[in-house]
């Protein structure tokens, strides 16, 4: 049996209010860029209108001008979604606070997630909305991905109960090892400051 190979995300659709709500949400609020725009070919009555999310992908969502936003938590039992998280950077991390307050919006408030830093609230369907940002940049020609799966395993063969910085920074310094030669004999941590 072979795998249907996933390379990435194609796009998230998303079941969403009125046009100018949704229009307003994805890039009013979240600065997402409103890309395309057609009605949704399965549902006359229904708009379907496309997103960038900042990485060229896409964030679809189908509207009906007889839907309202609500302020009631979508659904999260199995099989439903939880939530949805989008990566921003630090400069824009350490603004969310006060720019979903000035838009009374309420939220969870700067969470530590230990590999990233995020804050929660809901979209005008009920939807809940991470922003993230992480606390580490890979090393040139490593990604996220590779940096948490190295962390992982340091973490666990420490004994570690979740992921720290520490994890992090040991784990980007084993992938450069790993990756780029180095002409010294010895790649251990030195001192350089030490006397005689």
């Amino acid at each position: 049996m072979r795998k249907l190979q996933a390379q990435g995300v194609h796009h998230i659709t998303l079941t969403g209010a009125d046009r100018q709500t949704s229009i307003d949400f994805w890039e009013g609020l979240l600065g997402m860029p409103f890309v395309f725009d057609q009605p949704n070919l399965d549902d006359p009555d229904e708009g379907h209108l496309y997103f960038d999310p900042g990485d060229g992908r896409l964030i679809t969502v189908f509207t009906n001008e007889t839907r309202v936003p609500n302020g009631r938590r979508a659904p999260t039992e199995p099989g439903c979604v939880h939530h949805l998280a989008f990566n921003v950077s630090k400069a824009v991390f350490s603004q969310a606070v006060e720019r979903l307050e000035e838009r009374g919006i309420g939220h969870s408030g700067p969470k530590d997630r230990g590999f990233m830093d995020s804050i929660y609230f809901k979209d005008p369907m009920g939807l809940l909305i991470e922003l993230a940002c992480y606390r580490f940049e890979p090393p040139v020609g490593c990604t996220h991905a590779d940096v948490m799966i190295e962390a992982h395993r340091i973490r666990v063969a420490r004994g570690d109960y979740n992921i720290a910085e520490i994890h992090l920074a040991d784990a980007i310094e084993a992938l450069v090892e790993r990756q780029q030669d180095s002409l010294s004999t010895s790649r251990a941590a030195a001192d350089p400051y030490r006397k005689g």
